[in-house]
């Protein structure tokens, strides 16, 4: 499963600062916006337990850069993945324009025949719910926010260097892509409960 996230600090606000109330620096404070914008993409997966990725990819994303990322890059990503569970996996992206390119599709098609999901694809995937199904929506993305987001971001470099670290920190968690199938799965049986409505209250 992959795909990716723009990450980003941005705003220009006459807003006044957050200050911090804390003993221990009782003059710290927080900027509320800030006049640099900057954001990268950053593409990830969960396959079994590995956490591919994360990769950064170019903030304006085309077609063609994307098809690079499947031909080049991802078979490199998978090189830790066993050859059976490989042959079984399945893709998900989310449908951006560059996903919707027809040699995107073609290529998908031939790397993960009927077993790719996404705009165009064989499987359909209902927009309303698809974050609550997704390990990338429901755990990851939150967990480098966190992680990633501790304190200010001076620069695009730091951003990308902290989304680095951060996903290590992720891989080197005990037992968290066990804890995340069995979230996946108590998922997947309230939407079945749901009839495929609406679940996110039920869990």
């Amino acid at each position: 499963m992959c795909y990716s996230l723009t990450k980003a600090r941005e705003g220009i606000s006459k807003t006044h600062n957050l200050p911090v109330w804390a003993s221990c620096n009782p003059y710290d404070t927080r900027p509320h916006a800030c006049q640099k914008r900057f954001s990268v993409n950053v593409l990830a997966g969960i396959v079994d337990d590995h956490l591919m990725g994360s990769c950064i990819l170019p903030f304006r994303l085309e077609g063609r850069t994307y098809l690079t990322f499947l031909q080049q890059v991802l078979p490199e990503l998978l090189q830790p993945v066993a050859a059976n569970i490989q042959t079984r996996m399945w893709y998900q992206h989310n449908g951006a324009p560059p996903h919707f390119n027809l040699d995107v599709q073609s290529t998908l098609d031939v790397k993960f025949p009927g077993r790719w999901i996404g705009r165009g694809g064989p499987t359909y995937w209902p927009a309303d719910d698809e974050s609550d199904l997704s390990c990338l929506d429901f755990f990851l993305w939150g967990h480098l926010k966190i992680l990633v987001y501790e304190s200010p971001i001076a620069s695009d470099e730091d951003l990308v260097a902290r989304i680095s670290v951060a996903a290590g920190v992720i891989r080197e968690m005990s037992g968290v892509f066990e804890k995340v199938r069995r979230s996946l799965r108590r998922r997947c049986n309230v939407c079945i409960t749901a009839s495929g409505l609406s679940f996110k209250q039920f869990l």
